[in-house]
Formats: C-alpha cells, structure tokens, sequence
C-alpha cells in the first residue's frame, strides 16, 4: 500500500509517464482510495498547464527577480 508521502513524491514520474507498470499500479490504487491525493494529483495537473502558458513578458521584473532567487536558493540547497 502507498502512503500519500510516497504518492507526492511520484507525481512527477506519473504524469511524465516514466514508471514502471508495477508502481503504476500502486500509485493508481492509491489515488483510488484517496481523495486528498486525486486533489493534489489534480491540482499539480492544473499548475503545470497554467505554467506552461506562461510567456517571460507575462511576469513583471519584481515576480522574475523573485522566481530566479528562489531557483537559485533551491539549487544552492
């Protein structure tokens, strides 16, 4: 059984389609069980859509200065 730790670490392998069939199925089975993942699963689904019509003219210096320090501080960890 996957916990719902386990299952926000895979999301991203889910939606990229890069498990294998047996962790698949446990993801699936647990998104089966589990409202508040679907939610989540759900959410992310909708954040990378929204992102990925998102142009550079679109964020104002302020938002781009702020995005680009927080990558930096994420990578930097």
């Amino acid at each position: 059984m996957m916990m719902c730790e386990q299952f926000v670490e895979l999301v991203t392998e889910y939606l990229e389609d890069a498990m294998d069939a047996d962790t698949r199925q446990r993801f699936e089975d647990h998104l089966a069980l589990c409202p508040g993942c679907v939610t989540y699963l759900d959410q992310i689904r909708d954040t990378v859509r929204q992102a990925g019509r998102l142009q550079p003219q679109d964020l104002s210096p302020a938002a781009r200065d702020h995005l680009l320090r927080a990558f930096d501080d994420w990578r930097a960890q």
